[in-house]
């Protein structure tokens, strides 16, 4: 009876109720946190992004690469990749994609985002940075990716790769993930010699790339290319190491080869090696004074090129192009290519029979 005489005392004094009560704190707490509104924000800014994404990834196409065997059959698929739709122009459409993508190719198609293909010109490629342009009929796209810029992004910014991993039948797949690092510079290796000849500034990114996905689009939140997705680190003790040429350093070479079907850089004309790999029974022809240990050795001067005018010679030893320091050939290509233009004149810093020289050098366009 205790209990109950109790529980009635308490009812009597109201200070428990069974009635709706809007005013009670824990019961008003639950709420707030299942409130409309609240759902309703990450609704729409989940539905943006995707609608950002779903438009870009109509401006991703499939790129493949067909080749005949022999001249009794056909053009066969030699390969796919990835091309992302960049600008529609008096009736043209261009699609930006990697060199290695249609390396070798006598006719290229593009897979449009509806399973349609076109047939695609090819109006230039670019080993050293790995990308081509190609040109198609316009009549039948209806969108175009919107290009951003690396300017203000920082390592741990969401990214999204859009591309056709292991061909067609898995055209535009989009996999999710961060910018892993900035600027990080890789070695690549052009001619196959298995011997690094350039250094490509790249996007890190832990977002999957697999085969397939090159020329595809690095994409930020906003539903912008910020990169070019290219090459992954294939290693059994590797996991989620991307990389993406950025879209700023990528955009004036697509322009060049919009424009001129190349990308015009100036050149020296010389064969070239290191102090080490030059054979034993010509080392006597290289006489540096004492500190001085690094350089690249001239092996050959092309007739009539720039180095030919500036007096160049076999032996003579290149330690430095505009003060700056050259190693090795890597390093003396990518101050020339990064830093001069066709028509500069560098003073190249050069050891021959132990003596020191400065000489002036202008560069040219090579013409094939």
């Amino acid at each position: 009876m205790i209990p109950v005489a109790v529980l009635i005392a308490l009812l009597s004094y109201d200070v428990i109720s069974f009635g709706d009560d809007s005013n009670d704190g824990v019961h008003n707490a639950l709420e707030d946190k299942s409130e409309p509104e609240i759902i309703t924000t990450m609704a729409e800014e989940d539905t943006e992004s995707s609608t950002n994404l779903a438009e870009v990834s109509e401006a991703v196409v499939g790129v493949t690469n067909l080749q005949r065997q022999s001249i009794w059959t056909d053009s066969q698929e030699a390969g796919t990749g990835s091309g992302i739709i960049y600008k529609k122009e008096d009736g043209k459409a261009y699609v930006v994609t990697n060199h290695h993508v249609v390396n070798g190719a006598e006719q290229v198609e593009v897979v449009l985002s509806n399973d349609e293909r076109v047939q695609a010109k090819v109006l230039g490629t670019d080993e050293l940075t790995d990308l081509a342009v190609l040109q198609i009929d316009g009549e039948k796209v209806s969108k175009v990716a919107s290009l951003g810029s690396m300017d203000n992004k920082q390592v741990g910014e969401t990214v999204f790769a859009i591309g056709n991993p292991l061909g067609i039948e898995f055209a535009n797949s989009l996999t999710k993930g961060i910018i892993s690092g900035l600027e990080r510079s890789v070695s690549v290796d052009t001619n196959g010699d298995n011997v690094a000849d350039w250094i490509t500034e790249v996007i890190q990114t832990d977002a999957a790339i697999n085969p397939g996905n090159s020329g595809g689009a690095l994409v930020d939140t906003s539903g912008k290319v910020i990169g070019i997705n290219s090459m992954k680190i294939a290693s059994t003790q590797v996991e989620g190491i991307g990389f993406a040429i950025p879209i700023d350093a990528a955009l004036p070479i697509m322009e060049q080869l919009e424009a001129n079907g190349k990308v015009q850089r100036p050149f020296i004309g010389i064969s070239m090696a290191t102090i080490n790999q030059v054979p034993m029974q010509y080392r006597h022809n290289i006489i540096l004074p004492e500190g001085v240990e690094h350089g690249m050795v001239v092996a050959s001067v092309e007739p009539g090129s720039p180095a030919d005018e500036a007096g160049l010679q076999q032996f003579d030893v290149i330690t430095k192009i505009d003060e700056h320091d050259t190693p090795t050939a890597l390093e003396l290509r990518k101050y020339m290519y990064s830093e001069t233009q066709v028509g500069d004149t560098v003073k190249l810093e050069v050891y021959r029979n132990g003596e020191k020289q400065i000489i002036d050098l202008k560069l040219m366009e090579r013409y094939e």
